[in-house]
């Protein structure tokens, strides 16, 4: 059976590697198919917690909201946090209190395998940008209900080996020991947690926490991030009170703008036609609605999205642990290669992530832990668009420094004229002497600099330059490992990605009850230049294109940029909420 590869924090492109990055693409993808709730009750069904971020944009303070929306009772068992809706709330250190009174509130949904920490640069910057304009607004970076099964105690102690000897070695955090990653049979809820819940559990927060439907019109804008665009699509175009004469109530009643940060606000995957392999189109293989839903309620089919290796909640938990290191002290010598027990989920994402060519994937040398890397570089060796072979994982945050670099050949070469997009198309390096010098991480602002070495390939192509980097890794290292909301998701539900591949299907078509929804209101479309989508949104959208950028750029790129201008993203963002 085909099986869907739409994972990671949105669509990835449909055309597929050849040879072993095609096996290997295969092996990574296996097992992966691809009523309203109650009002919050009682007492306590409202939190707010400050949040203490060592980032430099002090002029906006963020705290963790948590309400409570039980599930229908119709799920059934599931632990009690998963009772609770969740976001990251950022406002201006001066602005009001209360969100009713603010200027503005961007209200964003994340993409696939992303949680509300992957929006903390954007969102830090909007607000920023907006308060220079003379704007108090807010940014509301919303947690879907499935991140309710995360534990992050270990990554919460601020400390690498705590928090690796907390995940696999059985030692106590603050009293609490790690319980595992949550199996499919223990996840049985999460098969009818679907597009229809999702959109549900977005209006029940709001008119939770913004009661009044006309301040909502006037002052909340609904977006999203990835696969959150069209995730917007189907909020604008649902109606939430089962009588379609009545409008209050209709999604696109509950926003007075549409944002799309590398993706378009719709109902179906249509504009990111070739984002998801041809052959992995539930309706084409012929799985019906009906079908699919009885496999996640029985369990045949996996709940939630997952992988035997590299894409699963345990690695996930490590590139917040990751981001520990790269927090706490960057130059230092990393020793978390080392420091990790080994198993087969740890081994073969090393080898895939870090291997210069197939022998090297194959043979396990030489092994990461082989190289001296500083906790910067480790963390830019998973995330850069120059190392991480997944395009859907990149972004551009500097380059190796202090040695030998090589290309990385592994798993498909540099240079090809038809580089395959789940792959991306920056040219791919490596590190290229193990045992040898300690590797250090230049940050995004100091490649281009007159001691950059400026190292190249093989044929003579800079890997990358100035216009190509624009997040700095120290921002992105807090973002996964500073926030109480995880920047990954662990659990993502497969029926909400099911659920909009069969869009056509008559149990999802009834969710769009107000089509013309998705026009209602004004939208901004925002790019990454060198992103999942360049080059095939549809130019009546009339798209901001952010230059150099990657797909996660467009959430984590740093205020200041090479270029001198203002980012692109959050500077769009701010004029919107004009």
């Amino acid at each position: 059976m085909n099986r869907t590869r739409l994972f990671g924090t949105g669509p990835v492109d449909g055309r597929r590697g050849r040879g072993v990055a095609a096996v290997l693409a295969a092996l990574l993808t296996a097992g992966a198919l691809t009523a309203a709730a109650p009002a919050a009750q009682g007492q306590n069904a409202r939190t707010e917690t400050p949040v203490v971020s060592t980032s430099p944009v002090t002029e906006v303070t963020e705290s963790v909201v948590r309400v409570k929306v039980p599930l229908p009772t119709s799920f059934g068992a599931r632990p009690a946090a998963c009772d609770w809706l969740s976001y990251l709330r950022y406002r201006s250190v001066d602005g009001p209190a209360s969100s009713a009174d603010a200027d503005r509130i961007l209200v964003a949904q994340p993409g696939i395998l992303e949680g509300a920490g992957a929006f903390d640069s954007v969102a830090r910057n909007t607000v920023a940008r907006a308060a220079e304009q003379g704007r108090h607004i807010e940014f509301w970076a919303l947690d879907r209900r499935s991140n309710c099964l995360e534990d992050r105690t270990g990554i919460a102690s601020g400390d690498q080996h705590t928090a690796v000897d907390y995940y696999y070695r059985g030692k106590k955090v603050d009293g609490r020991t790690f319980a595992g990653y949550a199996g499919n049979g223990e996840l049985g809820w999460m098969a009818k947690l679907g597009i229809e819940q999702t959109v549900r559990d977005q209006y029940d927060l709001l008119t939770a926490e913004l009661p009044d439907q006309g301040l909502r019109k006037r002052k909340v804008l609904c977006g999203g991030h990835s696969l959150g665009g069209v995730i917007t699509g189907y909020f604008a175009a649902a109606d939430f009170d089962g009588n379609r004469a009545t409008t209050a109530d209709a999604g696109y009643q509950q926003c007075a703008g549409y944002f799309a940060l590398d993706t378009t606000v719709s109902t179906s995957l249509a504009d990111l036609s070739g984002s998801i392999p041809d052959d992995t189109n539930l309706p084409d293989i012929g799985l019906g609605y009906g079908v699919v839903q009885a496999g996640l309620d029985t369990g045949v089919l996996s709940r939630t999205l997952s992988a035997p290796v590299l894409l699963n909640p345990e690695t996930m938990t490590l590139l917040g642990i990751a981001g520990l290191g790269a927090v706490r002290n960057p130059s230092a010598e990393a020793d978390l290669p080392s420091y990790l027990p080994s198993n087969v989920n740890v081994e073969a994402t090393n080898r895939f992530l870090f291997s210069k060519d197939a022998a090297a994937f194959l043979t396990g040398s030489p092994a990461v832990k082989d190289f001296r890397l500083t906790n910067a570089a480790v963390l830019g060796a998973l995330l850069d668009d120059n190392s991480v072979p997944l395009a859907f994982l990149q972004s551009s945050v500097g380059f190796f420094d202090g040695g030998p670099i090589v290309d990385k050949s592994f798993p498909v070469a540099n240079g090809g004229s038809q580089q395959p997009g789940l792959y991306g198309t920056a040219y791919k390096a490596i590190p290229d002497q193990p045992h040898g010098p300690l590797y250090t991480w230049r940050n995004y602002d100091r490649v281009g600099d007159p001691d950059d070495p400026r190292y190249r390939s093989a044929d003579g192509t800079p890997f990358t330059g100035a216009d190509k980097e624009v997040t700095d890794v120290q921002e992105l290292a807090r973002s996964l490992a500073e926030q109480p909301l995880d920047f990954t998701e662990q659990y993502f539900p497969t029926k909400l990605v099911t659920d909009i591949q069969l869009s056509t299907s008559p149990q999802v078509k009834r969710l769009v009850v107000h089509p013309d929804g998705l026009k209602a209101n004004p939208t901004l479309t925002v790019l990454a230049g060198d992103g999942l989508l360049a080059g095939r949104v549809p130019a009546d959208l009339h798209p901001v294109v952010a230059d150099g950028y990657q797909h996660l750029d467009v959430l984590t790129a740093a205020a200041a940029q090479n270029n001198g201008r203002p980012e692109p993203v959050s500077t769009n963002l701010a004029a919107f909420t004009r």
